[in-house]
């Protein structure tokens, strides 16, 4: 059997690409998972070109639509980064991905409760990140997990066993 290859968050490998120019290593991924596993890691806000630091981004609905803006100056990024992320789930696909570990909570990243700000009303917790969002659109069958819900040692050996199996699916495919 061939290496497993997850796709990774670069912050939780320790990479400092966040805004403020930090990363969140997370010590499972890098110090026990990593042993066994090749890494392919994505910055989404980076490789679309923003700095590091640079200035947050969140989530805002306008409308019908979900936005990805500046907190501060209201910069919208949402289509620059929905093109990027189109292009570049295309790359990932020639990359033989048997899962991908996103990091919670972010607004390109997030897969569930991303905080989405409103023009009226309180912000809701019910966002996805726009990769995220377009990652799943293109490959609904790999596992994909956030590192903050791997933590819980159910879920991690659930995300474990669908990796397995998608990885043996597509091996003998």
């Amino acid at each position: 059997m061939s290496a497993i290859r997850l796709g990774i968050s670069a912050c939780l490998l320790g990479q400092e690409v966040r805004f403020d120019g930090g990363h969140k290593r997370d010590h499972f991924l890098t110090d026990e998972l990593g042993q066994y596993v090749e890494w392919v890691s994505v910055c989404p806000e980076v490789e679309v070109g923003m700095g590091t630091p640079r200035e947050p981004l969140q989530l805002v609905q306008v409308g019908e639509t979900t936005r990805m803006m500046t907190t501060n100056t209201g910069f919208d990024y949402t289509d620059r980064m929905n093109e990027w992320a189109r292009a570049r789930v295309e790359v990932l696909a020639r990359e033989d991905l048997d899962g991908y570990v996103l990091k919670s909570k972010s607004p390109s990243c997030g897969v569930s409760s991303v905080t989405v700000a409103r023009t009226a009303g309180p912000a809701a917790l019910d966002g996805r990140g726009l990769f995220a969002s377009v990652l799943l659109e293109r490959f609904p069958l790999l596992p994909v997990e956030e590192e903050r819900r791997l933590a819980d040692p159910a879920v991690r050996q659930s995300f474990m066993e669908r990796v397995f199996a998608y990885k043996r699916l597509k091996d003998h495919a």
